[in-house]
């Protein structure tokens, strides 16, 4: 019978493009098309006649007296959120008789299909499935709840909404597809939540667990049905009830920071710290395997952490927020141990975002230039068997300017970082993060000059290396006195290894050494080329069997204009004239008689144009 599908797919398309008042419309128009396929339909000037209801003959015979009912509950339903929209503006609040009348719709709808579910529940005549059942007491379940919600009963809408949640998990568990996910987490679970406040209910409490904490347990064929399911949803041990996490047994019930230790009080905190450590494991798992050998599949990597850590600042945030929203004070405990907690998970955020700029830089963070990272797994296995292309300048700059972008992404988050609470009032953390600040610059530095370099810039290749190595040397000597706070094998983030700056030190040595020697290379070749006269300097063209030591003067290619010169050349026999001059010792040749020459001569035929072809 596909209910869920039925309504949800039903609303979902008329408020993509409209409102509520044109999904209401849009039920009503479908309403009394379903009358006229069931010929229920009063006739134009007739008198009214009370319609009968449905019962589960006619529901096994023919769903479109299922639809029909639904229809009826969800027009309801869309009259009551149309009243509710129009009036969500006004200042003093929903009150008098518009509340009574959404109430009065909401009523409707819910008694409506709580009637479908009498007719369903006898499953000989009406031919409806356990899952059929369970749909439409979930959505029973959730009309009742929205009309308790406005009357505001928290109690009874809070075991209504909490009903629906657990059937609509258990079916979640056995049916694929995200319909019944995308009801929890936009419909069910904040008013679940909202409900529980209202209802004085620790906010230690997950979701979950309020849920199944406010289940009917005294519905017995309900909870056989819910256990046929899912046997272990509603068997849930007290150590996890304690916690207040489902599918999280080991979310954390404090956290560190700075050596201050924070109890978490809010439950979804603890949930999204809990799935923050276990995809920090995976993450270290993918790491250590061998399929992942790419900086692009390493930084891949990352994303699920990162998603995670940005779930626990947003419930961090949310809960601050709702605090406040109560009139709570800056100086609650409650307050600043949630700030000390929205501190921690942003750091810890940055971190992990860091490290993946980090991945991406390449090897030793980019600090070598030929670092660049193969893009296809196909040249990272050829790479061994074939000859290193040499790569020419301008790509090379191209993919110095990739890492300057990750190096200022990653020293935007150091500076975020300082912006978070209690950061700066912490001189240790400044300090650290100065140091951390001062080895991304080196490297930033470090690319600058290598793209100048490549460029003939020599002398500003020279400064800027310089300074990355002041830069360097600063890094330097904070982490030596501090040592290292991360081991070699973890996956990289904000913490410097002691091997990185190191290394980074020793090539800024070393490249400092070439600069200068370039430099002063550079400053030999203008100091000959200064000192010669352009009049004594000899043509290129003239010295190519000579290597140019002092470099090649593009103003001395060729004398121009030419002049004339000599040029030694072999002796040349003037022969052309020889068999008409006579020469001394020379017999003269007797000439041939005219007749006989022409005698002897064919007759050739007279050309008479181009190729042979007459004029």
């Amino acid at each position: 019978m596909d209910i869920t599908n039925f309504v949800v797919s039903a609303r979902n398309q008329a408020l993509l493009y409209g409102d509520y008042n044109t999904y209401h419309r849009q039920l009503a128009k479908k309403l009394h098309n379903c009358r006229k396929r069931l010929n229920i339909i009063a006739k134009n000037r007739a008198k009214f006649s009370k319609k009968e209801p449905i019962t589960a003959e006619q529901v096994s015979g023919n769903h479109e007296f299922l639809h029909l009912q639904l229809l009826t509950a969800e027009r309801a339903w869309a009259h009551a959120m149309r009243f509710k929209a129009i009036h969500s503006t006004d200042t003093k609040g929903i009150t008098g008789r518009t509340r009574s009348h959404i109430i009065s719709r909401l009523d409707k709808g819910a008694r409506a299909a709580e009637y479908l579910v009498n007719v369903l529940s006898d499953s000989s005549k009406s031919g409806a499935s356990d899952t059929d059942i369970l749909e439409a007491r979930a959505y029973a379940s959730i009309l009742r709840g929205a009309e308790q919600f406005e009357k505001h009963s928290w109690e009874p809408c809070l075991r209504s909404y909490a009903t629906a949640r657990i059937i609509y998990t258990a079916l979640a568990a056995n049916i694929k597809g995200d319909i019944f996910k995308d009801l929890l987490a936009e419909t069910i679970d904040p008013s679940i939540r909202y409900a529980a406040y209202q209802s004085k209910v620790p906010r230690t409490l997950a979701i979950p667990t309020i849920a199944r904490k406010a289940f009917p347990a005294s519905d017995s064929s309900l909870v056989e049905q819910i256990n046929k399911l899912a046997p272990d949803l509603l068997n849930k041990s007290g150590s996890d009830a304690q916690k207040g996490q489902v599918g999280a047994p080991n979310a954390p019930q404090t956290i560190t920071w700075r050596s201050r230790e924070v109890k978490i009080e809010d439950a979804a905190i603890a949930l999204a710290l809990a799935s923050t450590d276990t995809a920090t494991g995976h993450l270290a798992e993918k790491l250590a395997s061998s399929d992942v050998i790419l900086p692009r599949e390493m930084a891949a990597a990352y994303d699920e952490v990162l998603i995670a850590s940005q779930d626990a600042a947003d419930a961090t945030k949310h809960a601050i927020d709702e605090l406040k929203e109560e009139g709570v004070s800056q100086n609650d405990p409650r307050i600043q141990s949630l700030q000390i907690t929205r501190t921690a998970v942003n750091y810890q955020m940055i971190s992990w975002r860091i490290g993946r700029n980090r991945v991406l830089s390449g090897e030793h963070d980019g600090a070598l230039l030929d670092s660049a990272p193969t893009t296809t797994r196909k040249s990272k296995k050829d790479a061994t068997s074939r000859k290193p292309k040499i790569d020419p300048p301008g790509r090379k700059i191209s993919r110095l300017k990739d890492k300057v972008v990750l190096y200022d992404s990653t020293l935007q988050s150091i500076d975020s970082i300082k912006e978070l609470p209690g950061v700066a009032a912490d001189e240790g953390l400044l300090e650290q993060l100065n140091a951390t600040a001062k080895y991304f610059h080196a490297l930033k530095s470090l690319s600058i000059a290598r793209s100048h370099s490549l460029t003939n810039q020599s002398l500003n290749a020279l400064v800027l290396t310089k300074h990355a190595f002041d830069e360097c040397q600063q890094s330097t000597a904070f982490f030596s006195k501090r040592g290292a706070s991360s081991s070699e094998d973890s996956p990289r983030n904000i913490e410097i290894r002691q091997s990185d700056i190191q290394f980074l030190h020793n090539l800024l040595r070393g490249e400092l050494q070439r600069c200068r020697a370039i430099v002063e290379i550079d400053n030999l070749r203008q100091k000959a080329t200064k000192t010669t006269p352009p009049s004594a300097r000899i043509p290129l063209v003239q010295r190519l069997s000579e290597y140019p030591a002092e470099g090649v003067d593009l103003e001395r290619l060729v004398d121009y204009p030419p002049k004339v010169d000599p040029i030694p050349v072999k002796p040349l026999f003037f022969d052309v004239a020889w068999n008409y001059i006579n020469y001394p010792g020379k017999t003269p040749a007797a000439a041939p008689e005219p007749e006989q020459q022409q005698s002897a001569q064919p007759a050739q035929p007279q050309r008479r144009g181009w190729f042979g072809f007459g004029r």
